[in-house]
């Protein structure tokens, strides 16, 4: 009797969850070592994963549990109210994204780190599965080289604060699968799925993952297929199912796509590739740069590449394409033009090397493709062996390298060459991989460590929820009349999504999506903002307050701060419409329709009684009424702009405005009379709109017979409302519905752009899908 023998199948799975294990243990024991958050006192949440996507997931959170104002296509919370589509398909359409769901809302940050760690032991799994569908080879290698792929040090040092850059990392190996089975000939309709699901969860980097598997399926095409017809009939196929998915996708990627188009404009960069020395750096474990590529797949990967060319077993064909493939993809990350291919053609604000996952996945192909023929001999190794050295004697020029990455990688590379030759030549597979798993181990959790330092030491942070989360979200809670009247965390903010993170529904708003429309009117009425204005701060302010129906406002003692503030619709008297000037206090009685502001009584002197509010945007110091306290004004041009300040009521030549450094070259003292604005209130209150009612997406109210002139209502004119059975207007920047005298019922409703026409083309790519599922099922039925 023959002893059975574990399936194929049943070899991938145990490859692909040794992947996963090695690659979350990993993880964990590397922010372990850090001692960031949730395994020590220091702050996990580094730049945009505490200012934007923590308090998206939370947004999330809200809306699966049914507490979020506002539904899919509109976030009533944020920006005084914008689409909601565009970021939910940018930040939160993983499959992963719903389980913090699962967690307490205090827990927000654990969802969201352990939603992390899972993308990165899935991609881990998804790379070990392809492999072993590539070639036969041993599941446990298989498992080792998945992981190495997961850790790869841009997903530990990049992607690990950007979580939907994960699902890229995910999809780069699924897409390579859809390639395989095109190359097959095999499942279509899975393969059509798979591309929509990829290109759903992140667009970004789903289209990077998407060239590089094309650039794989080449190779594998020329490879394994001769002729012309043939080959060119796979690429048809792989080409067919990905441009299916894509259309799939259209409802969410064409709002998407819009929006992006009629976002504020962030900073333009000019490309400039970094040195080889510090690029080389980057394949050592434990170096940090913010704007170099990060290579790093562990020392044991490296070596089987490096040693591909001269591994006799593999033929030379096969050898030559996998090696010269991976020189190509990292020589076209140094080129201006095919740089910008790789970022849909514009260098991003941030870290220019983005791409690097698809490398790191193509190394591990490549060396994947060396290890199915069998270990390399002492000769390949050595060779190998060299090569490594030369990189690491180049990149000696670099300031990146330290003592731990020349001890990790040569110590590393040591015991990876004694590994891999002891399972050449005395067959001890069990040694020779708890070695190898050892290595990848060690330098992935130090280069995870390492990189949380450099984060820590040159990036902001914000805090996990914490008692001070919890008193501001019970305070806005507390003090919330939604849709009588918006509640608004105010400045200084935790985050810059604080309503979406703490409750209420205020003007604070940070995303890649944030309006230009928004962020140019907030900034006419006085608004600071930071990242160059895609971060648009609240406004502090009562006139503002009253204009957008700010009832209840946050203190920075926790306090709230209540106002009588007309309803979310109002209405203008009949006329020309004005138009903003350089001087945010007129632009808010442009607004309101009414002057509630004194210039000073002599330079830099309110009139007694008045309240003094102070704009410098430029201003980058202190600033006080004499006897005051002072107030924090955050100028830095171009990346910070410092918001309109109250300073306090004036005592008259008393309370002379003081800079407690030099003064800036642009700024304006304005005095407002608060019982002026308690009339003007008053006057908007008396002919504002009433029953109203406030949907997910949509707003109604109604107004006195015979009104004239415009209603408005207090949210920015973004593209996508509908009043009244017509494309909205806009006032000043804000949503505006005419009135004639003859209507009385105001209906607004509002609707991402884009989104009528993706869905048309998914049903489209649907029908072309079920059609072409339908024939092949016949065809297989008539050869049976």
């Amino acid at each position: 009797m023959s002893t059975p023998h574990p399936s194929p199948r049943r070899h991938s799975l145990l490859g692909s969850a040794l992947a996963a294990l090695i690659t979350a243990a990993a993880m964990c024991a590397g922010d372990a070592v850090a001692g960031v958050y949730p395994y020590g006192p220091r702050h996990r949440s580094i730049n945009d994963l505490g200012n934007q996507f923590v308090p998206f997931h939370a947004h999330l959170w809200d809306m699966l549990h049914g507490r979020a104002e506002g539904g899919l296509l509109f976030n009533w919370q944020s920006g005084y109210g914008t689409s909601f589509l565009p970021d939910f398909g940018t930040y939160l359409t993983s499959p992963f994204a719903v389980l913090v769901g699962l967690f307490p809302r205090q827990d927000i940050d654990l969802a969201v780190y352990v939603v992390t760690v899972l993308k990165m032991a899935a991609a881990a799994a998804a790379m070990a599965w392809l492999l072993r569908t590539h070639r036969r080879g041993p599941w446990w290698a298989a498992g080792l080289l998945g992981a190495s792929y997961a850790l790869c040090g841009w997903s530990e040092i990049e992607a690990s604060y950007n979580p939907m850059w994960m699902d890229g990392l995910i999809a780069f190996p699924l897409l390579c699968l859809t390639g395989e089975w095109a190359l097959r000939g095999r499942r279509l309709a899975l393969g059509t799925l798979v591309v929509a699901v990829c290109w759903i969860a992140n667009f970004y980097t789903a289209y990077m993952a998407t060239l590089g598997a094309a650039l794989v399926l080449v190779v594998r095409v020329v490879l394994t297929r001769e002729g012309v017809r043939d080959r060119l009939r796979v690429i048809g196929r792989a080409a067919g199912t990905t441009l299916l998915g894509i259309a799939l996708a259209a409802p969410v990627l064409a709002p998407l796509f819009l929006s992006s188009g009629q976002a504020y404009p962030g900073l333009v960069r000019e490309f400039q590739p970094v040195s080889w020395a510090d690029t080389f750096a980057r394949l050592l474990p434990a170096t940090y740069s913010f704007s170099s590529p990060a290579i790093f797949v562990g020392t044991g990967t490296l070596l089987l590449v490096a040693a591909l060319p001269f591994h006799r077993a593999v033929p030379l064909r096969t050898r030559l394409w996998w090696a010269g493939l991976a020189v190509a993809v990292l020589l076209s990350f140094q080129w201006t033009p095919t740089h910008l291919a790789w970022h849909v053609f514009a260098t991003p604000n941030g870290s220019p090397y983005r791409q690097t996952f698809v490398l790191a996945g193509i190394v591990v192909i490549a060396a994947w493709t060396g290890l199915a023929a069998g270990p390399p001999g002492l000769r390949a190794l050595a060779a190998g062996a060299g090569v490594l050295a030369a990189v690491v004697v180049w990149a000696g020029a670099s300031e990146l390298v330290t003592a731990w990455s020349y001890g990790l990688f040569c110590g590393g590379l040591a015991v990876a060459a004694g590994a891999w030759w002891a399972l050449r030549h005395c067959r001890l597979v069990l040694p020779a991989a708890g070695l190898l798993a050892l290595v990848l181990l060690g330098q992935a959790a130090a280069t995870t460590a390492w990189g949380m330092q450099g984060k820590l030491g040159g990036l902001d942070d914000y805090p996990s929820w914490g008692a001070a989360h919890t008193a501001r979200a019970d305070a806005l809670a507390g003090a919330e009349g939604w849709p009588a009247y918006r509640t608004d965390p105010s400045r200084p903010a935790l985050s810059g999504n604080d309503p979406m993170l703490l409750g209420g529904e205020g003007g604070a708003y940070y995303s890649s999506h944030t309006p230009d429309v928004f962020t140019r009117t907030m900034v006419a009425l006085g608004a600071g903002w930071t990242s160059r204005g895609r971060n648009v701060q609240s406004i502090d302010n009562p006139v503002t307050d009253a204009i957008f129906s700010v009832g209840a406002r946050l203190q920075p003692d926790g306090s709230i701060a209540r106002a009588e503030v007309p309803p979310l619709i109002t209405t203008r008297p009949a006329g020309p419409e004005p138009t903003y000037t350089d001087n945010p206090f007129k632009n808010q009685e442009l607004l309101l329709g009414a002057k509630v502001y004194e210039d000073p009584v002599a330079p830099g002197i309110c009139r007694a009684g008045t309240e003094a509010f102070l704009w410098a945007p430029e201003y980058n110091a202190y600033a006080r009424l004499t006897g005051g306290r002072g107030f924090r004004l955050d100028g830095n041009s171009p990346r910070n702009r410092a918001a309109v300040q109250p300073l306090g009521v004036s005592r008259g030549p008393a309370s002379a405005l003081h800079f407690d450094s030099e003064p800036p070259p642009r700024w304006i003292l304005s005095c407002l009379d608060r019982a002026a604005l308690t009339a003007a209130t008053g006057q908007l209150r008396a002919t504002a709109g009433t029953s109203l009612k406030v949907g997910s997406s949509g707003i109604s109210a109604t107004v006195a017979p015979g009104t004239k002139g415009t209603a408005i209502l207090s949210s920015p004119a973004i593209a996508g409302w509908t009043c009244n059975d017509r494309p909205a207007s806009a006032y000043l920047g804000l949503v505006a519905i005419p009135l004639d005298g003859r209507t009385t019922t105001i209906t607004c409703t509002f609707r991402p752009p884009g989104l009528l026409p993706g869905a048309a083309v998914a049903a489209t790519a649907l029908v072309v899908l079920l059609a072409l599922s339908s024939g092949r099922a016949a065809r297989r039925r008539r050869r049976l």
